[in-house]
């Protein structure tokens, strides 16, 4: 990777600067971005606004990272989209030294914002990718910025604390503009966000997690901070184009979103989990889920993790709740090795574990294992977006998905 914005600036302008077409929010943070995204457009959408949402990574399909008026894009126009902005990184190509070129990500960045742009939506929510100052998203021009939480990860990109790492994510906020945040911030990275906006004369809008009295569709009392986030960042955008928010229109979006690969349920017999935290604040807050959702059930874990993430740190917050362990590798080249995670887990004192490299039969293993005692036990899978979605894949395949959909809503 090559840092900057040059390459995605030069897109947008052979492009014709969709990005100046788009009213958005920009969404930043560690963890609860692409939940916190999706809400805050379900939450819009029921205010009669429609809506273009751009998220990433993907499950299955890379259609649902762009989503118009809460439908993932189909192939075709998927394929649309991308034509159009390879034609104009093939251009930006040109221009540019022999070693740089326009990346992947910047390549979808901009494929997502100009079919945004040019399917009109009223507003853009957008999120972010890595960091903030030089992320390709960081092009629009959002007066609402929304910050999830700040963790420690990328920190060979990012910086080494989490006050490094909250100065790159909230370089994106607007003069003038709003930040939207949770008091559940790390206090470093609230001394940044008070310091930035005030230097930026930026209206800040601290939250409190959604009470339990909201019923939400979305599992996990995590997802409880980014409701609350999401609604404070749709009544900061109505607010600015002189709609009111309506409480009736919150608890709709509330019932009816659903976010694929978090805490999805993907069979009931037995109880299958999917979840794709992937690093240790993410596994603290599925563990700590998981007692509401599992109602005494024991749990037999499938766990593969990307070589970059702190493993030792996520198998101790997790193990203690589960019963067996699959270890297995996300399909990336950039997998930690299964047999390195089983080391992690005897270090920590846990020998109930096996290594199965091939995930799917890792997940077919632990659901016969659940499977043997009915209600009793139940299967997760987790460690890594790549490997939650490549079970989702399979399940499908095989017609053994129950329950939420691969996410097609």
């Amino acid at each position: 990777m090559r840092f900057g914005l040059d390459r995605m600036r030069r897109m947008m302008t052979v492009l014709g600067s969709p990005e100046q077409r788009l009213q958005a929010i920009h969404v930043l943070g560690t963890n609860g971005k692409t939940s916190t995204t999706r809400m805050i457009a379900a939450i819009l959408e029921r205010h009669g606004l429609r809506t273009g949402v751009y998220t990433s990574p993907h499950l299955i399909s890379y259609g649902e990272r762009v989503r118009i008026g809460e439908r993932d894009l189909s192939e075709g126009e998927f394929a649309g989209a991308l034509a159009r902005a390879a034609r104009a990184a093939e251009r930006v190509n040109r221009t540019l030294a022999e070693d740089d070129h326009v990346t992947q990500f910047e390549l979808l960045t901009a494929a997502a914002l100009s079919e945004m742009a040019e399917r009109e939506v009223a507003v853009a929510v957008v999120e972010a990718g890595l960091g903030g100052r030089y992320d390709a998203t960081s092009v629009i021009d959002a007066p609402v910025t929304v910050l999830t939480g700040v963790g420690l990860e990328h920190t060979r990109w990012l910086g080494p604390t989490l006050r490094d790492i909250a100065e790159e994510k909230l370089a994106v906020v607007r003069p003038q503009g709003t930040l939207v945040l949770g008091s559940w911030l790390a206090p470093p990275a609230l001394a940044v966000a008070q310091r930035v906006a005030g230097e930026r004369e930026a209206r800040v809008v601290c939250v409190e997690e959604a009470p339990s009295t909201v019923a939400l569709a979305a599992r996990g009392a995590f997802q409880r901070r980014n409701f609350a986030l999401a609604r404070a960042a749709a009544q900061a955008h109505l607010r600015a184009a002189g709609i009111e928010l309506d409480d009736g229109a919150v608890s709709a979006a509330a019932a009816a979103t659903e976010v694929p690969g978090r805490l999805q349920v993907v069979d009931e017999r037995p109880l299958t989990l999917l979840d794709g935290a992937h690093n240790p604040d993410a596994i603290d807050e599925l563990t700590r889920a998981l007692a509401d959702v599992l109602e005494g059930r024991k749990v037999g874990l499938v766990m593969g993790v990307l070589e970059d993430k702190d493993a030792a740190s996520m198998l101790a917050a997790l193990l203690p709740a589960c019963e067996r362990a699959w270890f297995t590798a996300p399909p990336s080249p950039r997998a930690l090795s299964p047999a390195a995670l089983l080391s992690l887990a005897r270090q920590l004192g846990f020998d109930a574990a096996e290594c199965e490299p091939q995930p799917r039969r890792a997940l077919d293993a632990a659901r016969a294992w659940a499977g043997a005692q009915g209600r009793h036990r139940a299967a997760l899978a987790t460690g890594s977006i790549y490997l939650v979605g490549d079970l989702l894949r399979g399940l499908e395949a095989s017609g053994t998905l129950h329950g939420q959909a691969a996410g097609r809503a």
